[in-house]
């Protein structure tokens, strides 16, 4: 007799530890061993692991550019491929300013200041043949320039592009396009390895695809986030320029 009730003794106990067993699984934290060096990560309620738990992958528009790269700006402007009349009227011109008595285009103004930021040299995207000095004149040959896909004769050369690291390309924004001479300075040269840094001035469409044209045609660089200016503001956009280039991590 005694024998039998120590075996049924015996057995609520086991069926009583089984049931708190049971219980305590549903409120505790379930935890998962990483691979490698990881952290044990705990997933609570036994939800599987949620991706946004990884890493992020690195993104080249916010990459910082090394201090030490050799930098290149790049850029086009009316300026410098026109041939304006001694008594033209910047103020009442789109994309002139005179600055200290000189005639400055917008892209250049804001070229100037990536230099005066970062160092690096100055290059002008120059054409073997001269824009006339009229602005609609100009957008209308632009656009007509577009539409036949040309291929402009530039003037100017940059000898030793394998020497740089960075490059900036500078331009104003032209029919929601590149102007077709910035496309025959991307096609002259092998930008592969380099990190290239885009700038536009404009009448208020921004970048429009211009960043994308830049990627596609450039898929052996870098390309990280550009700056869009507009025109009218160019003169005074010193401070964007530099918190733009602080974002990218150079500094002078």
């Amino acid at each position: 007799m005694k024998k039998a009730i120590l075996l049924f003794l015996v057995s609520l106990l086991v069926l009583s530890l089984a049931a708190c067993g049971n219980n305590s699984s549903d409120d505790s934290n379930t935890v998962i061993n990483m691979p490698g060096n990881a952290s044990a990560i705990p997933i609570e309620n036994n939800m599987p692991v949620n991706a946004s738990a990884n890493p992020a992958e690195n993104n080249n528009a916010t990459q910082p550019v090394p201090s030490d790269q050799k930098i290149l700006i790049a850029y086009f402007s009316r300026v410098g491929n026109t041939d304006f009349d001694a008594n033209v009227d910047a103020i009442t011109s789109a994309s002139l300013n005179l600055q200290d008595g000189v005639l400055a285009g917008n892209t250049e103004i804001i070229a100037d200041m990536i230099q005066d930021t970062v160092g690096g040299d100055l290059f002008l995207i120059e054409t073997a043949n001269k824009f006339p000095a009229d602005y609609d004149t100009v957008l209308d040959l632009g656009q007509q320039q577009q539409q036949e896909n040309a291929r402009l004769e530039l003037s100017a050369h940059v000898e030793n592009m394998e020497d740089y690291d960075t490059v900036f390309i500078g331009f104003p924004n032209w029919w929601s396009d590149l102007p077709m001479a910035v496309y025959t300075f991307l096609e002259e040269y092998d930008f592969s390895g380099k990190t290239v840094i885009p700038f536009s001035t404009h009448g208020g469409s921004g970048f429009s695809r211009n960043e994308q044209t830049l990627k596609r045609m450039l898929t052996g660089a870098t390309v990280l986030d550009g700056l869009a200016v507009r025109g009218g503001d160019a003169i005074d956009a010193q401070r964007d320029v530099e918190e733009w280039l602080g974002q990218l991590g150079m500094s002078n």
